[in-house]
C-alpha cells in the first residue's frame, strides 16, 4: 500500500484486534442545532392543485389493506392544514376566495379556519385585509424543532440496511451552506478495513457525492449565488473546481438518481449518494455509501449506486407517507 493510502485507509490487524478505520483529514466539527436548508421550491398555481389533491375533495375515505383498514381522517384538522399548505406554496398573500377555492366548500366554513389559524398564530393578515401568509407561530416552531433529529429518526433503519446490504459504510447528510453535515452513519462489521463514520464532522459540497447529491436541484445561478466569487478548492487531481463543471455533475445527479465521487476529495476513498427529497420534492438530505477505493472498482459502483438509489427512494416514500 502506497505512502497515501496509508494516511486514509488502515489495514486489519491479526485476530481479537479491534478493526482501524479510515480516517478524513480534519474534518471541523459542525456547530450545535444545525438543520437541513434547500433551495426553495417555485411558489405557483400548481401549488393549489397539489392541496386539492391533497384534500381528496373533502378528505380521503379509508385506504384498505389486507384484511384492515386504516383509521379515517379528522376532516377539519385536514382542511387546517391544506390552508397552511396552500399560504406556505404561495409567493403572495393569498385572498379567502383562493382558499375557499382549494377546500370547495362554502365561505364561511373557510373563514372560520382561516381565523381560527390567525388566533394562534399560525396565519396573519398582513395587509389588514382577507389576504393571508404563514405566521410567527411556524416561524416559533420551526426554530424550536430540530429537523435533522427527525430525519435521523425516519432513516436510520434505511442506513443500516443499506450498511448491511453493501457492506460498506453508510452516511446520512444534510446541507450546511456550502458544507456537507453528516448526522448520522452505519459501519458494516464484516470488513476488516472500512471507511470511518463522519458523524458531526463537515465536508465542502463541491467534490463529494453527498455534496452533489445535496446540490442536485441547483441551476448554475443557484450555484453562483451559493458559492460566489470564492474558488473552489481542489483537493486532488480529480476535484472539480468549477461552477459550469459543477453544474454539469449536478445535471447528471437529476438525470441518474445518483452522484459519485471518485477520490475527488480522497484519493483512496469512493462514494456514491443519492438525494433524499421530502412530500413536495425538495432535496432535504443525502443517503450514501463510501468505500476503500480498491473495493469499488469500475463495475461494482453501479451495483452500490442502485442499491443507494433504491434506499433514498425508499426514504422518500416514508417522508411522503
Amino acid at each position: 500500500m502506497s505512502s497515501s493510502q496509508s494516511k486514509a485507509v488502515s489495514g486489519a490487524k491479526p485476530p481479537n484486534k479491534k478493526k482501524r478505520t479510515h480516517e478524513v483529514s480534519e474534518p471541523r466539527e459542525a456547530p450545535p442545532r444545525l438543520r437541513a436548508t434547500a433551495p426553495k421550491a417555485e411558489r405557483n398555481e400548481q401549488t393549489l392543485a397539489l392541496a386539492r389533491r391533497s384534500l381528496g375533495g373533502g378528505g380521503k375515505p379509508p385506504r384498505r389493506g389486507r384484511g384492515a383498514v386504516e383509521t379515517p381522517l379528522v376532516q377539519s384538522v385536514e382542511r387546517a392544514l391544506s390552508v397552511m399548505e396552500a399560504v406556505a406554496r404561495s409567493a403572495e398573500p393569498v385572498p379567502l376566495a383562493h382558499l375557499t377555492e382549494v377546500l370547495g366548500i362554502d365561505p364561511s366554513s373557510v373563514f372560520r379556519l382561516a381565523h381560527t389559524l390567525k388566533r394562534r398564530g399560525f396565519l396573519a393578515n398582513p395587509n389588514g385585509r382577507k389576504h393571508y401568509v404563514l405566521g410567527p407561530a411556524v416561524w416559533r416552531l420551526s426554530r424550536e424543532y430540530d429537523w435533522s433529529q427527525m430525519l435521523i429518526s425516519i432513516c436510520r433503519d434505511p442506513v443500516k440496511a443499506l450498511a448491511t446490504r453493501t457492506g460498506e459504510t453508510a452516511h446520512l447528510a444534510v446541507r450546511e451552506g456550502r458544507q456537507v453535515f453528516f448526522i448520522d452513519h452505519h459501519a458494516a462489521v464484516d470488513q476488516g478495513v472500512i471507511v470511518a463514520g463522519l458523524t458531526g464532522k463537515l465536508m465542502p459540497l463541491h467534490c463529494t457525492a453527498h455534496g452533489k447529491a445535496l446540490l442536485a436541484d441547483f441551476g448554475l445561478a443557484e450555484l453562483k449565488a451559493l458559492f460566489g466569487t470564492t474558488p473552489l478548492e481542489r483537493y486532488t487531481a480529480r476535484t472539480t473546481v468549477s461552477l459550469p463543471d459543477l453544474f454539469k455533475a449536478c445535471a447528471r445527479v437529476r438525470a441518474d438518481g445518483f452522484s459519485a465521487d471518485n477520490g475527488e476529495y480522497l484519493e483512496d476513498v469512493r462514494c456514491v449518494a443519492a438525494p433524499v427529497r421530502d412530500r413536495g420534492g425538495l432535496v432535504i438530505g443525502s443517503i450514501g455509501v463510501s468505500a476503500p477505493a480498491t473495493r469499488m472498482p469500475e463495475g461494482r459502483d453501479s451495483v452500490l449506486a442502485q442499491h443507494v438509489r433504491d434506499t433514498a427512494e425508499h426514504i422518500n416514500g416514508l417522508l411522503g407517507a
